[in-house]
């Protein structure tokens, strides 16, 4: 018998159970994006850098090594909203990001997207921004799916020590 031949009533499911602890988490009232906006802990928040109308900052709950996003300082949900100097901040900057990611990362691509509504699959679908995630060839396998563990090979400390200089950069630019 194949076993992996399935039924026409049978069906297999694909779980990625580490996103429960991001889904079913404490959530606080205000909006995680904006309250980062008007703080000294940029370190300990995960910011790497800070512009005149947005900010990049590691993903907590990366898909890969050197997860970053690059959010407004408006909190808006679509892109007909944002203030055209906003966007075209955010747009110098996925440019600028991809180069930092490649020099510091020697990656050999990089997904770049933008999630607007739930449905999209936005997970704060209220304050959009842009998600820029650095991929190796051969980085995509079923370890995720198969032992139930996401494997990323460096600490939040290392990626921010590496890339901190380089945005630091930017703003001598």
């Amino acid at each position: 018998m194949n076993n992996n031949k399935k039924s026409k009533d049978e069906h297999h499911y694909l779980y990625s159970p580490w996103r429960l602890d991001y889904i079913l988490g404490e959530k606080e009232g205000d909006c995680i994006m904006c309250r980062f906006q008007n703080t000294d802990n940029d370190k300990e928040n995960l910011i790497l850098h800070r512009a005149e109308n947005c900010y990049v900052m590691l993903n907590r709950y990366p898909y890969n090594n050197g997860h970053l996003m690059i959010i407004p300082y408006q909190h808006c949900g679509a892109l007909t909203e944002l203030q055209e100097e906003a966007w075209l901040e955010m747009a110098k900057l996925v440019r600028n990001t991809e180069t930092i990611l490649k020099k510091v990362y020697n990656c050999d691509g990089i997904n770049i997207g933008i999630n607007l509504g739930c449905a999209a699959g936005a997970g704060i679908a209220e304050h959009l921004h842009i998600h820029i995630v650095p991929r190796w060839v051969g980085d995509s396998n079923f370890m995720s799916v198969i032992g139930g563990e996401r494997v990323i090979p460096e600490s939040f400390d290392s990626v921010y020590n590496k890339l901190a200089p380089e945005f630091a950069k930017l703003i001598k630019n």
